[in-house]
């Protein structure tokens, strides 16, 4: 699992685009509905779902990550 520190709280979407998973915002929608997306452990397909310190995102083939916030 990969540690991602960011400064401010991001939404789902903008994450997969900070990461370069996919090119621009517009992609999101297609990426989460072509892939299997968890988040704590729960299927999410929602790109406006913001992250949250010390959540687990899990893209399959594409990484697992943690989200951490500055303290």
């Amino acid at each position: 699992m990969e540690s991602i520190q960011l400064d401010e709280i991001i939404t789902l979407g903008q994450f997969l685009k900070h990461e370069g998973i996919i090119g621009s915002g517009g992609e999101a929608k297609w990426f989460l509905r072509e892939n299997e997306v968890f988040l704590n452990g729960e299927l999410e397909n929602r790109r406006g779902k913001k992250l949250h310190d010390g959540d687990e995102l899990n893209l399959g083939d594409f990484g697992h990550y943690r989200i951490e916030y500055p303290k």
